[in-house]
């Protein structure tokens, strides 16, 4: 994938835009000892262009206010599904796998509204197979955003088979749950349920690190809310966040040391250039 490609599918900013114009995102997860993973997913939604962006926490010492991004709203769990404005929900990143997750999990996979599911969203899918029907019969977009080993439990077979088998894989679990699916590794695959499937070109081992995972899960969730596809979201979030890696290394941030918050910061410039060019 190369960054003409892009282009036609970036959000227009004109003169008379608000803040609603461009979306509402909202992310959910972050239990006991994983709150940083919304946090990570929430900032990257921010910084990616989403006009409004909410958060809710399962933990119970989660924060009331993020106080470097005072900006992302964050709601209690009955705030949050009483909200009419949002326009994605991202589900997954540090949501652990109790009963409450799966409460949540269950309730959100009913609402008509575009969805993303990530890491343990995708661990109790993989778990719970009434889960499988839910997601494959949903009424709005999906997204599933899993890494080898998450794509392994959902196709009930070995991680190592996944990396050998990779635009197979990721086409089989985008039609077995009628979705898009951005198997994540080096060469990133978007499939999509349609038989079509991108393999991305931008990236490189700086993004082997913890939370860029839940960073690409704010950036996609963040660029549905602002109107594009499921498929344009996945394509173009998989790019930006592949090359505000690559954006690092040039600038000799990294490879070694970059973290998930760099990325994050790098993929509003990245996502700035392309609107410049465009």
């Amino acid at each position: 994938m190369v960054a003409s490609m892009f282009q036609p599918a970036l959000p227009a900013h004109d003169s008379d835009s608000h803040k609603g114009t461009f979306g509402s995102v909202a992310i959910i997860g972050g239990d006991e000892g994983m709150v940083g993973a919304v946090l990570l997913a929430s900032r990257a939604a921010l910084l990616s262009g989403a006009g409004r962006v909410y958060a809710t926490m399962l933990s119970k010492h989660a924060p009331v206010v993020d106080i470097l991004y005072p900006e992302i709203m964050l709601r209690s769990r009955t705030a949050l599904a009483q909200l009419s404005q949002l326009n994605c929900v991202a589900i997954g990143p540090g949501l652990g796998q109790s009963d409450l997750a799966l409460e949540l999990l269950e309730f959100w996979l009913l609402k008509p509204l575009p969805l993303l599911l990530d890491a343990d969203a995708l661990n109790l899918i993989a778990t719970h197979s009434h889960l499988v029907n839910q997601v494959k019969n949903r009424q709005a977009e999906t997204v599933l955003t899993p890494h080898a080993g998450e794509a392994a439990r959902l196709l009930t077979c070995s991680a190592k088979y996944i990396q050998q088998n990779r635009i197979d894989c990721a086409l089989q679990l985008s039609q077995k749950f009628n979705a898009t699916c951005v198997l994540k590794g080096a060469g990133t695959i978007c499939a999509h349920h349609d038989g079509r499937h991108f393999i991305n070109t931008t990236g490189n081992p700086a993004l082997a690190t913890g939370g860029t995972g839940d960073v690409l899960s704010g950036v996609i969730a963040s660029l549905i809310a602002q109107g594009l596809s499921a498929l344009d979201a996945a394509k173009l979030g998989v790019y930006v966040h592949g090359a505000a890696a690559d954006a690092l290394v040039e600038k000799s941030i990294g490879p070694i040391g970059v973290t998930a918050s760099e990325v994050a910061l790098e993929v509003r410039n990245v996502i700035n250039r392309l609107n410049q060019s465009n």
